[in-house]
C-alpha cells in the first residue's frame, strides 16, 4: 500500500510550480476509507504565499468533505522529503496518527509515524461546543 502511495506522489510530483526553488514535491494523501487525495509545492513571487503539497492534498481533500486520514506520501526531488515543520503542525491538526512515508524510490522507503517526526504537537480544544 505505501509502495503505491508513493508511486502516486512520484507522478503528480512533474505538475509542482517550483520556478524559484526547482525543487518539485508530490504528496498523495490516502483516507481512513482507502481514498487518495493528491498536491504538488505551489511556490509564489511573494514566498510566504506559496504552498507546500502536503498542505495541498490536504485542503484537496477537506475540500471535499473528507475528515479521517491514515497515510501520506511525499516525494520530492531528493532521496527523502520529510515535511517541513508547518507541514507538520497543519497535518497534526487533522491525524495526529498520521504516517509518513518518503524515500529515494519506491523501493527504498522511509516510513515513520507524524508522531516522531512532531512530537507534544499542539491541538486547541474548543470550548464553546
Amino acid at each position: 500500500m505505501y509502495r503505491e502511495l508513493f508511486l502516486q506522489a512520484q507522478a503528480v510530483r512533474e505538475y509542482a510550480y517550483a520556478p524559484y526553488s526547482h525543487f518539485r514535491v508530490g504528496a498523495a494523501l490516502l483516507t481512513k476509507d482507502g481514498v487518495m487525495y493528491t498536491g504538488v509545492n505551489i511556490e509564489n513571487s511573494s514566498y510566504p504565499a506559496g504552498l507546500c503539497a502536503e498542505r495541498a492534498a490536504f485542503a484537496s481533500a477537506i475540500s471535499q468533505g473528507e475528515k479521517e486520514f491514515s497515510a501520506i506520501a511525499i516525494c520530492g526531488d531528493a532521496d527523502v522529503c520529510w515535511p517541513c515543520g508547518m507541514c507538520r503542525q497543519f497535518m497534526y491538526e487533522f491525524a495526529p496518527d498520521l504516517t509518513v512515508v518518503t524515500g529515494s524510490d519506491p523501493d527504498h522507503l522511509e516510513i515513520m509515524d507524524l508522531s516522531e517526526l512532531l512530537p507534544n504537537g499542539f491541538k486547541l480544544e474548543r470550548t464553546d461546543i
